[in-house]
């Protein structure tokens, strides 16, 4: 497959903005364990390209499912095989590479074979039933349904990164951080249950209280409740909670709805959305501001986010 078949960066941002997405679908290969052949999918937003894996340097002391490495135009690329990840006893060999960028890294998921481009709404996408989000060690963080009735499972990529490659293992990477001086309360949305657990020790290092959301929508429903209460006692929202930290890719409603629909929302005047994505590249920073988020903070380094949350919060309590 060639780097034509991805299309353009600015044509995909404009999805996003719509809460749209485009699906690159692939397989694993033949999973004994169910006897099937199933689909799988990541938004095409993270790939960079996709080809025949190269051939792959293997080198001492990675992990398990990280196969080696590979030259890509003069960068060494780390190379994750995807299956021997999940665990599965796949039939064959993978010979497929999918070259992709999250959390300013560049990597290389290996899987069998791709299928093709899905164009989707975000709403087709949906949380999975908890017997399915727990499959394979809970690694699914999303489904949808194709016309021809086959599941496809969206599997938390951060995740995988977060335990293959450095920046997941990296200990101090929440020193330093030291209490601040006011009670905040802040409401996040994430659909990564790796994501969920990274935000939630930096607020607890912080000492700032937290209302989780797994997604854009079910952030919605808990705004819009707050917002109520706050009617009701005649107080600004303000008084509930200081910010919103928004991850951009969501089953059901995207980062980018989620932050229109908050600045278009009078009740949240002076609350301050925060950004928080792998997405890191230059047109989805623009997409952000252009929905009304104040800030767009790369996923993850709680330094940085503690960094740009930090004046957020004093300012809104002010």
């Amino acid at each position: 497959m060639s780097k034509n078949f991805i299309q353009s960066v600015d044509e995909r941002t404009k999805l996003a903005g719509a809460n749209r997405l485009e699906v690159l679908l692939f397989s694993l290969g033949y999973d004994r364990a169910v006897e099937r052949e199933e689909v799988f999918g990541i938004n095409v937003f993270k790939v960079r390209e996709v080809m025949h894996a190269p051939e792959i340097t293997h080198a001492p002391d990675m992990p398990p499912a990280v196969e080696g490495v590979v030259s890509l135009r003069g960068v060494m690329v780390p190379v994750i095989n995807v299956a021997k990840f999940c665990g599965m006893d796949i039939e064959g060999k993978p010979g497929i590479l999918i070259v992709t960028e999250y959390n300013r890294q560049t990597q290389g998921l290996l899987v069998k074979s791709v299928e093709h481009i899905l164009r989707m709404e975000w709403s087709e996408i949906k949380v999975p039933p908890p017997m399915l989000a727990h499959r394979m060690g809970g690694l699914v963080t999303a489904i949808t349904e194709l016309q021809d009735k086959r599941i496809v499972m969206v599997l938390d990529v951060e995740r995988i990164l977060a335990e293959t490659a450095s920046f997941g293992k990296d200990i101090d990477e929440f020193s330093g951080l030291e209490k601040l001086d006011e009670d905040f309360t802040v409401l996040y949305a994430d659909d990564s249950s790796m994501a969920r657990k990274q935000i939630e020790q930096t607020f607890d290092k912080l000492g700032v209280r937290y209302i989780g959301a797994r997604n854009g929508s079910e952030a919605w429903i808990k705004l819009k409740e707050i917002a109520t209460k706050a009617e009701a006692e005649g107080v600004p929202v303000k008084n509930y909670i200081q910010a919103v930290l928004t991850d951009v890719e969501m089953p059901e409603m995207d980062g980018y709805v989620l932050t229109k629909k908050i600045k278009n929302d009078p009740r949240f005047k002076g609350i301050p959305v925060l950004m928080h994505s792998s997405l890191s590249a230059d047109a989805n920073i623009s997409m952000g501001k252009s929905v009304g988020a104040d800030i767009y903070v790369p996923k993850f380094d709680p330094r940085e986010l503690t960094a740009a949350i930090k004046p957020l919060l004093e300012q809104t309590s002010s």
